[in-house]
């Protein structure tokens, strides 16, 4: 009997995402670590936190995950003391690049909706509070995972690979505390970023509205104009997020409140729309690189800029090598 379709699907996908996903985060965080891209200063510094933080997400679930330990299951990182870290460093980065989301969301979300408060939340201070904070509780909420799990097989005097402890499905704690990471990864930012969205366009179609009035239907209006322009990214990136993670939130639904877990059978509606939610959301970690070059011409000036660099510095050796023989 051949293999689950989907799969499949996961042995062609993976590797693709970290052939582009790895070098783009990379290269999109060199870009706004310069600030050359015509955005604020906390905007970029929000920017180049997801960057490292989409990065991260595919080292440790594609590369180390699906193109590692899934392949060459007898590492050193298989082994029953090192499972639950590996574990951990998954959840925690998945979480920590989902709320920089949220963050940067509410950033923005304040920038237009709040112009008393904008002054004093939308500043770099601020965004590198938020950001390290960030960091600190994704780090903190998940601590938990390393006294989880227990060995999973023993051969040759080692344990190897890891499962929940049989407490996890009968202590009420474990319980709570499980709720709380699949809403804390899940649920909640998805929730939060549609309501923030839906807060924007119905105070940005009021001022239009407004402001059509008190100008007149002749002309355009610049204020307007800029705007629009400022919210493309905004939308751009949470909207990408909504998409990406809709199956995901979806499953999580079906599947936790109804009781009815995600088993291994591949073959079984279920695990198939489990499978599919998380290649899509790890696809999310490779989605801004391409929305910052579709919506910000200084963005791809500067990957232009950067491709020639790497180039000529590339093609100047070779140069001197063929002069040479």
């Amino acid at each position: 009997m051949g293999r689950a379709p989907i799969l499949l699907v996961n042995e062609i996908t993976y590797p693709i995402l970290a052939a582009f996903g790895i070098p783009a985060n990379v290269l999109t965080a060199a870009i706004m670590y310069r600030g050359k891209c015509g955005l604020s200063r906390g905007i970029t510094r929000y920017m180049m936190a997801m960057a490292i933080s989409d990065l991260l997400v595919i080292i440790f679930h594609v590369l180390i995950k699906k193109l590692y330990i899934d392949y060459y299951p007898n590492s050193f990182l298989s082994r029953s003391t090192v499972c639950p870290s590996n574990i951990y460093l998954r959840i925690v980065t998945l979480d920590y690049s989902v709320w920089l989301t949220v963050s940067f969301t509410f950033d923005r979300f304040v920038s237009i909706c709040c112009q008393k408060l904008r002054l004093a939340y939308c500043t770099e201070r601020t965004a590198a509070v938020v950001i390290l904070s960030l960091c600190a509780l994704s780090c903190l909420k998940f601590i938990p995972f390393h006294f989880m799990y227990e060995p999973l097989s023993s051969k040759d005097n080692l344990n190897w690979g890891c499962r929940p402890k049989a407490a996890f499905f009968s202590s009420i704690w474990w319980v709570v505390f499980s709720w709380m990471c699949s809403i804390s990864v899940s649920l909640l930012p998805f929730g939060l970023i549609l309501i923030l969205n839906g807060l924007t366009v119905r105070n940005i179609v009021a001022a239009s509205r407004v402001r059509r009035h008190l100008k007149g239907q002749g002309g355009k209006d610049s204020e307007v104009e800029n705007r629009r322009k400022s919210i493309v990214l905004l939308f751009s990136v949470s909207g990408t997020y909504i998409l990406l993670w809709t199956t995901s939130t979806v499953v999580f639904i079906c599947t936790r409140v109804t009781v009815s877990f995600v088993d291994g059978d591949y073959t079984n509606p279920s695990s198939i729309a489990h499978e599919v939610g998380v290649l899509l959301m790890i696809l999310s970690s490779c989605a801004n690189t391409c929305i910052y070059g579709m919506t910000q011409s200084r963005f791809r000036q500067e990957v232009k800029n950067a491709l020639k660099c790497s180039t000529a510095f590339i093609s100047k050796p070779m140069k001197l090598a063929l002069q040479r023989a």
